[in-house]
């Protein structure tokens, strides 16, 4: 069997190799002269699965490691016969963990803020939970949920009232409740100054050419990008006036992204038949303490996205002035954020620390 990998994730030796062999390759790049001859293809969400990709070739198990299935045509896929899986909540700890270390940067009063979550899925209902267990006020916008289901439901205009506003609903261009440009320059323009505007799903929600025009004449919109319209080509005027901007990493944890990859090794074993591998990989046990005064300082201590903002400010910054030397120079800031996602420090979810704080 010939599997073709995303260089990107992780463990695929260990779920996988025992099937037969396996070509990593740089996500974006995968072709389909890579998978021609190919039996299995593992991508993560920068892989565009189509027919343009799969046609003619013997690939007959898809698997996203990933929340998101934009990228995938599903339908193409089921005509085919192909199986597709993917791995719904596998990164959901993580982006909790951006969340609150946006807000513990940006909004130091957070827990007595109200805050919007758009879109109630994995990662909404995962920092909904979370909020809610810490007390925090929220309001929900989720067309396809009832208010049995979550009681803090509310329709759209009443959740662009929250001091924060956190989107983390999927991309869809078609249905009753399309997302793509949810944000459009209206809504945007008619958010109250100081709104903290968070972005960890996916880059269209929000128009950027209307946030970025906005910022442009002045106004006081507090915003946070992980996503982008359109990734890896983003816009780096408007990287410079957003006040945390990073490389679509906000699900990047370790124990996400293993995760991510055994959501897809028991979906595969299930539907083949195949024995699963033997090898069980466990979750790493704590081995690092974090301190603070207080809970944001604890959420720091773990995580603080303010490293990951830093990085790639520099990265874009020393290839647009050129400060680079020529054997190391990127070609373009596409480059740059592919390879911000590539080389991504190792980062370990809340589950992996243990935290200690002053006695009164």
């Amino acid at each position: 069997m010939k599997i073709v990998a995303d260089q990107n994730m992780l463990m695929v030796e260990e779920f996988f190799g025992h099937l037969g062999t396996i070509a990593y390759l740089p996500g974006r790049q995968i072709s389909a002269a890579d998978i021609a001859d190919a039996d299995m293809l593992l991508v993560r969400s920068v892989t565009r699965v189509d027919r343009a990709l799969l046609e003619g070739s013997s690939v007959s198990f898809v698997g996203s490691a990933t929340i998101g299935t934009d990228h995938v045509d599903q339908t193409y896929l089921a005509e085919q016969g192909i199986r597709f899986a993917h791995a719904p909540g596998c990164n959901a700890n993580a982006v909790v963990q951006y969340d609150l270390s946006v807000l513990s940067n940006l909004q130091p009063d957070w827990q007595s803020c109200t805050v919007g979550i758009v879109g109630c899925g994995n990662v909404g209902a995962r920092v909904y939970r979370t909020l809610k267990s810490l007390g925090v006020n929220c309001l929900v916008y989720d067309p396809f949920l009832s208010a049995e289901q979550i009681p803090d439901l509310v329709d759209f205009q009443s959740v662009l009232a929250a001091d924060i506003i956190c989107v983390h609903t999927p991309l869809t261009n078609e249905g009753p409740f399309p997302t793509k440009h949810l944000f459009n320059a209206q809504v945007l323009a008619g958010l109250s100054e100081n709104t903290l505007l968070i972005n960890a799903g996916r880059g269209a929600v929000i128009d950027n050419r209307a946030l970025l025009e906005l910022l442009k004449s002045g106004s006081t919109l507090r915003v946070a990008l992980d996503v982008w319209e359109p990734e890896p080509n983003i816009n780096t005027e408007l990287l410079e006036r957003v006040l945390l901007a990073t490389p679509h990493i906000a699900g990047y944890s370790r124990e996400g992204k293993v995760r991510g990859t055994e959501m897809l090794a028991e979906d595969y074993y299930q539907w083949s038949g195949k024995a699963a591998v033997k090898k069980t990989v466990t979750a790493e046990k704590t081995s690092e303490i974090v301190r603070g005064e207080d809970l944001s300082q604890i959420i720091l201590a773990a995580y603080d996205i303010v490293d990951d903002d830093r990085r790639m400010r520099e990265a874009i910054y020393n290839l647009t002035t050129g400060n680079l030397s020529a054997g190391s120079r990127p070609d373009s800031v596409a480059e740059i954020f592919d390879r911000l996602r590539k080389d991504y420090p190792q980062r370990h979810e809340f589950t992996y620390f243990s935290a200690e704080v002053p006695v009164p």
